[in-house]
Order: structure tokens, then C-alpha cells, then sequence
């Protein structure tokens, strides 16, 4: 689905992603990890539109997207979440979810003076999609709560409910797990397990957390100093040399049977 080709991404004498090329394929939930500094961030906000390539491609089925906007993006099914969650505090669970949905008819003037009976309809139908989102992500007792209220766990339960609301075809997922405590941390990873094999989601992740990722994610690759290091199934990287080698003194703890 997603074809990352030759890319370079720099800051002035910086080189961030050096010659970077890897492929998610449709249906997967793809890890990517590495340590600090090794570019996964600039790679995934060059993927979502916030920069563009220096050189290179990226293709989604087949399709090059290299330096669409997010918006533009987004009508194509790419979605992107944060590792510091993006809710509108003021407004409540329910609300949130309802505000994803583009083209509403009542963002537009002429529809909500002389068409409300269509608003009306339509806002209904985004309601009840937004209480199947709640449901399945078991926040049932907080759908009137301000999403400023919410803890970080359920902040990010939240902005996976987001892209729920739309037909996403690829979700970037940055660092769902930091900050979040371990029971909430298996509610999302279940919620994206269940995602990806009941509605056929394809994930693309970023995570320190190697609990997480040796759960959810196949393949997983490693990106160090900007480039593809390795790339294989979890039981293969956390036992590469190379890999052990790139995360020493970097906080990774590699268990090796």
C-alpha cells in the first residue's frame, strides 16, 4: 500500500532521512523503530504532508503523494495521529468525534438556511457513527465528558476513535504508548489489533515501547542515523547484532532467549 523510495529529508547540513526506502503492505501493522535521532519522526511527517522530500517518492498504491498537504491527504484516506494528543479540550468525547467527518452540510450556509431537514439527516448519521466508534473502543462512560478532562491513555483512545470516523485506508500512529499507563496501553493495543482484523485497517507505527511492538506489529523495521538498518519479524531484530549495537546505552532493553 505505502512505497517509501530513496528518500532524503534535510535541514540545512542536517541529514534527518539519508537515502530511506521500506514498504507497508496493505493489511499489516508495520513497526518502526530506532533510536533517538535515527529520523523516524521527520520520515512520518514527510509521509503526512508537514514536509516535503529533499528527493525521493512516496507512493501510496502506486500513486505518487510525495508533498501533499495533510488535508489532502486526508481525503485520500491517510490519517496521522501524534505522540502528544490533539483533542479540542473544550468539547466532549461525543463532540470530537463528530467534528471529523469534511463536508458537513451544516459548514455550509446555504444548506443549514434552506436545506436543514438534509443537516438535520446528516448530522443524525454522524452522530450514530461516532456512538459506534465510543462502543467499540469501550469509552461508553465518557462520551460527555470534555476531552480536556481525559487522561492520556484515553486521549489517544480518542484520536484512534478519530480516524474511525472516516474511511481511513492508512493510519500513522506516533508513539501511541508513551505516556500512557499499562492498562490503558492494552486497551489500545487491543482496539488496534481488532481494528486492523475486523476492518482491515493498515497500521504504520512508531514506538519505544518494544512490549507493544513485539505484540501488535509484523514486519518491524529499524531506521538508525536516517536510513534503514534492518528489517524482519521482532524475534529477528531484537536479536541482529546490528540493531543490539545501534540502541546500546540508548534505554532498549533486547531480551534474548
Amino acid at each position: 500500500m505505502l512505497e517509501i523510495k530513496n528518500i532524503h529529508k534535510n535541514f540545512g547540513g542536517l541529514k534527518a532521512v539519508n537515502d530511506a526506502s521500506m514498504k507497508v503492505n496493505k493489511g499489516s501493522i508495520t513497526g518502526l523503530i530506532g533510536p533517538n535521532g535515527a529520523g523516524k519522526t521527520t520520515l512520518f511527517n514527510t509521509i503526512a504532508g508537514l514536509y516535503k522530500p529533499n528527493q525521493g517518492q512516496v507512493l501510496l498504491d502506486e500513486q505518487d503523494i510525495s508533498g501533499l498537504k495533510p488535508h489532502e491527504l486526508f481525503t485520500k484516506g491517510v490519517l496521522r495521529t501524534f505522540q502528544i494528543a490533539h483533542e479540542f479540550s473544550t468539547l466532549t468525547v461525543l463532540e470530537n468525534l463528530m467534528m471529523v467527518p469534511s463536508n458537513q452540510f451544516g459548514e455550509n450556509l446555504v444548506y443549514a438556511w434552506f436545506k436543514n431537514n438534509l443537516v438535520k439527516k446528516q448530522e443524525e448519521e454522524i452522530r450514530a457513527k461516532a456512538v459506534e466508534v465510543i462502543n467499540f473502543l469501550n469509552l461508553n462512560h465518557l462520551t460527555q465528558e470534555l476531552a480536556g478532562n481525559l487522561s492520556g491513555g484515553q486521549k489517544k483512545l480518542l484520536e484512534l476513535g478519530r480516524t474511525m470516523m472516516v474511511d481511513s485506508r492508512l493510519v500513522l500512529l506516533d508513539e501511541v504508548g508513551a505516556g500512557v499507563n499499562r492498562t490503558l496501553l492494552n486497551e489500545i493495543s487491543d482496539a488496534i489489533l481488532r481494528l486492523n482484523k475486523e476492518k482491515n485497517y493498515t497500521f504504520f507505527v512508531i514506538e519505544h515501547d518494544m512490549d507493544l511492538i513485539e505484540k501488535i506489529c509484523d514486519p518491524v523495521i529499524v531506521m538508525a542515523e536516517g536510513s534503514v538498518l534492518f528489517q524482519g519479524k521482532f524475534e529477528d531484530v531484537k536479536s541482529n547484532d546490528d540493531v543490539i549495537e545501534a540502541y546500546l546505552g540508548r534505554g532498549m532493553k533486547v531480551k534474548k532467549n
